[in-house]
């Protein structure tokens, strides 16, 4: 992992985002340190967060679900940073932390569903580098989704793809709500062990 030492500043440092910056933390309990490095280019930031809002913004697919694929995807990268926003937005979102903890065994599990079951299987897939997507992947969501809902699958994983690179070229600091989560609800469970 390569660390820039490029962290945004202080929070104060960008009074011009302070609407945009309390509307995030409003939806994930917190400010990542992720938006303040891209507020350094406010134009990536806008940019960023309509990208972010249309797809978090699903009508095709359930909130619980997207953050099953980000985490999937995330894991898949090996970005710890948007793991642990990932798990802890997925709890938000209604997950339990078992069901969480239990997302590298998903396809022996049964917390998880058939379609949960597919759109995993490509967000792993298609998290990794060189992208192992395959025909088949397609052929299964296709039972389970409509196009619509499958091109916002394919979103989220390539919206972390996004994320994954820049927080782990950046070296992102985690903050303390996902850090908390993922010491006293996930690791107890075996989470990263």
């Amino acid at each position: 992992m390569t660390y820039s030492h490029l962290g945004g500043g202080p929070r104060e440092s960008f009074k011009e985002l302070e609407d945009d910056f309390k509307m995030i933390e409003a939806f994930m309990g917190y400010l990542p340190n992720s938006h303040l490095s891209m507020a350094k280019n406010p134009n990536l930031n806008n940019g960023f967060s309509t990208l972010a809002n249309a797809i978090f913004g699903s009508k095709h697919l359930s909130m619980d679900l997207v953050n099953l694929i980000a985490l999937a995807s995330s894991l898949s990268s090996g970005c710890k940073y948007c793991q642990a926003h990932t798990s802890h937005g997925a709890n938000r979102a209604g997950v339990s932390p078992e069901k969480i903890a239990e997302i590298l065994k998903y396809k022996e599990s049964d917390q998880f569903t058939d379609s949960e079951k597919a759109a995993l299987d490509l967000a792993f897939a298609a998290g990794i580098t060189p992208n192992a997507s395959r025909k088949d992947h397609f052929i299964e969501l296709k039972k389970h989704f409509s196009d619509e809902a499958i091109i916002d699958i394919v979103a989220v994983i390539a919206l972390f793809g996004f994320l994954n690179r820049w927080n782990d070229t950046l070296g992102t600091v985690l903050e303390d709500v996902p850090k908390e989560f993922v010491e006293n609800e996930l690791k107890p469970l075996g989470w990263g062990n």
